[in-house]
């Protein structure tokens, strides 16, 4: 009788037998991978892929009447609309007046949030918990709801410092983009702040233990450590604030109802919402991409010019 041993099987025979079990545990985990990705991927054609695809097709094409009662016809416009974009001066004015603010009110509030970071990293505060939670309060109050408080707050008539109001009148032309800057300023500061603070907990305390057998201040740690590690967190926090500068909407819109110094095309999406509401689908949607490209270029430069700069 053959006894057959483990021994007696050659490693390709064993190895031929294995791989059936192999492919099996791998098909598994391929359907486990896709089954949990297929919520997001659902979501992000829903919401984000099918609504771009759907704009820049929208973007190219023009509406048509035969005679002046004729019914309306959607036909291919080719890049009409883009020609009524790049002619349409109020829209680029709009542009101009969003860069202007966030050249001033991005390194400002992010200032404020690196600053708030570091008291809350820092051993000497007390009361951490108190602060961290005043600090981040204010971004959990929507937009709209924080531009009705602080439109009611600017208002010379309806303000409770009303004798401060009455003399610098806040919403004129002349300063109520800064007016604006003030509200996304209190709303988003703590939200750039938890980002920093997050990658100060990140540090090592290690670090800071050696800085100060080297005989370092709380400042120079601050300043020669903290600053520089953390740096990777204010890029993202300035390319999450360069992408909503742009997008600047509910602060504006709400605030027209107190100011008549903002216009209907005070900001490029404000701009976007006033043509859609004409209707004008076809030049709003031209308009909607012109903007997002604008917004991808500004933040991607700024993303490779900081990276560049950190790197050297």
């Amino acid at each position: 009788m053959l006894k057959v041993t483990s021994s007696s099987i050659s490693p390709a025979l064993a190895k031929g037998a294995q791989k059936p079990r192999r492919t099996k545990t791998f098909a598994a985990q391929r359907r486990a991978v896709l089954l949990f990705i297929a919520p997001f991927a659902v979501l992000f054609l829903a919401f984000y892929a099918i609504p771009i695809v759907f704009a820049v097709v929208q973007s190219l094409l023009t509406v048509e009447r035969e005679g002046t009662f004729g019914a309306p016809q959607e036909v291919f416009g080719g890049f009409v609309q883009y020609q009524q974009v790049f002619q349409n001066t109020e829209f680029w004015r709009s542009v101009g007046r969003v860069v202007l603010f966030g050249v001033v009110q991005v390194p400002i509030m992010l200032g404020l949030a690196l600053l708030f970071a570091l008291l809350l990293d820092s051993p000497l505060l007390k009361g951490k918990k108190f602060f961290r939670l005043a600090f981040f309060a204010p971004y959990a109050v929507p937009g709209v709801i924080a531009a009705i408080m602080w439109g009611f707050l600017y208002s010379p008539t309806l303000s409770p410092f009303g004798l401060i109001t009455s003399e610098v009148n806040v919403l004129s032309a002349e300063l109520v983009l800064w007016a604006i800057a003030n509200v996304v300023t209190w709303v988003y500061v703590g939200y750039n702040m938890l980002i920093i603070y997050s990658s100060l907990l990140a540090i090592p305390t290690e670090i800071y233990e050696a800085a100060k057998l080297d005989g370092a201040s709380n400042i120079q740690i601050a300043w020669r450590i903290k600053i520089p590690l953390v740096v990777p967190a204010i890029i993202l926090t300035g390319v999450f604030s360069i992408i909503g500068t742009l997008q600047l909407l509910a602060e504006p819109q709400t605030l027209r109802s107190f100011s008549s110094a903002i216009s209907s095309t005070f900001t490029p999406n404000l701009a976007v919402y006033t043509t859609a509401s004409v209707p004008n689908y076809h030049l709003a949607a031209a308009f909607s991409v012109v903007l997002a490209l604008a917004t991808f270029i500004l933040s991607f430069v700024f993303l490779k010019a900081t990276q560049r700069k950190v790197s050297q």
